[in-house]
């Protein structure tokens, strides 16, 4: 325990050398700094300091060591303590609230540079609302997502020249572990296992799907005949593959894409709602603003795009 301590001591000495001591936060939107103008940053915090509402292009992970830690997302709210890791989706507006004593560490991770990958789009759907992951609900994978976590960490304070690249693929191995698990804890009508997969297959081919269409006009009954699937049965099942209904994911993909064109300052209002898929400027407004808190406007003054890779 004496070693461990020290070994702990020493990793904070590292990891906060390069830390200003506070995070940033300009009209809601947090300018995250990361290590060396990489992509990533972990850091160990123990401030009791609370952060008013904001949101930030990184996915964030939280994992406490000593006493707990809230956090309100979208206006709920978690209350972690050691032991329980918390995983914010990136843009959500969330706040941060700590207690007088206590330490825990943050991972925030950049993580547009994945989205190509084949696969991703399943995961992406996993990390869109927030996680908590505790042994008693992610028993057969929490001892090796916890692990992940301390090499990612360990990595980090390493300063070695191939760190990201190792520290990114635990991440991967992370995401995986989640997908997986949550996949093998849907009840697909209690079919086999092999039917299982080939749902899961299925499932994947409409997310790469939509995604490569939902500019177009996307209906929940065209994309089930596509699946071979009742409108009914598609539903419940896509419910449990994506924790969204059919509507729900379509319109986060949208306001996900217009997002980042909202980054072009060429392109009007209108041309981004019409270039997601939206038929009216009206009905984009009001769908973006209650996803963002904000209007697109408003969001596109706030975009700051020297923080994305």
């Amino acid at each position: 325990m004496v070693l461990a301590a020290q070994k702990l001591n020493s990793e904070i000495n590292i990891i906060n050398k390069d830390f200003a001591g506070t995070r940033k936060l300009k009209q809601n939107q947090e300018i995250v700094q990361y290590l060396n103008d990489s992509t990533l940053r972990i850091w160990y915090n123990d401030q009791d300091e609370d952060y008013e509402t904001h949101w930030h292009n990184a996915i964030e992970i939280i994992m406490p060591v000593e006493e707990w830690y809230e956090v309100t997302i979208s206006e709920e709210k978690f209350h972690i303590t050691p032991g329980e890791i918390l995983i914010i989706p990136s843009s959500s507006l969330h706040s941060l609230h700590a207690p007088s004593k206590g330490a825990r560490f943050i991972f925030l991770f950049d993580l547009h540079f994945l989205e190509k990958l084949s696969g991703f789009t399943s995961i992406s759907t996993i990390l869109g609302k927030p996680i908590v992951i505790k042994k008693e609900t992610f028993l057969p994978v929490y001892d090796d997502i916890y692990d992940l976590l301390i090499q990612m960490r360990t990595e980090y304070f390493s300063d070695s020249d191939f760190a990201d690249i190792m520290i990114y693929s635990h991440l991967l191995e992370l995401f995986s572990l989640i997908g997986r698990y949550r996949i093998s804890e849907m009840k697909l009508s209690n079919t086999r296992i092999y039917k299982q997969k080939e749902y899961i297959d299925k499932f994947n081919e409409v997310l790469e799907y939509i995604d490569e269409h939902y500019m177009e006009n996307l209906c929940l009954e065209s994309i089930a005949y596509k699946a071979g699937f009742s409108k009914f049965h598609f539903s419940r099942l896509f419910k449990q593959y994506t924790n969204f209904t059919f509507n729900e994911y379509l319109t986060h993909r949208r306001i996900k894409a217009a997002s980042d064109l909202l980054a072009m300052p060429d392109l009007s209002i209108t041309e981004v709602s019409l270039a997601v898929g939206f038929a009216s400027i009206s009905t984009f407004n009001r769908i973006f603003r209650q996803v963002n808190k904000c209007t697109p406007s408003e969001y596109r003054r706030k975009h700051n795009p020297l923080h994305r890779l």
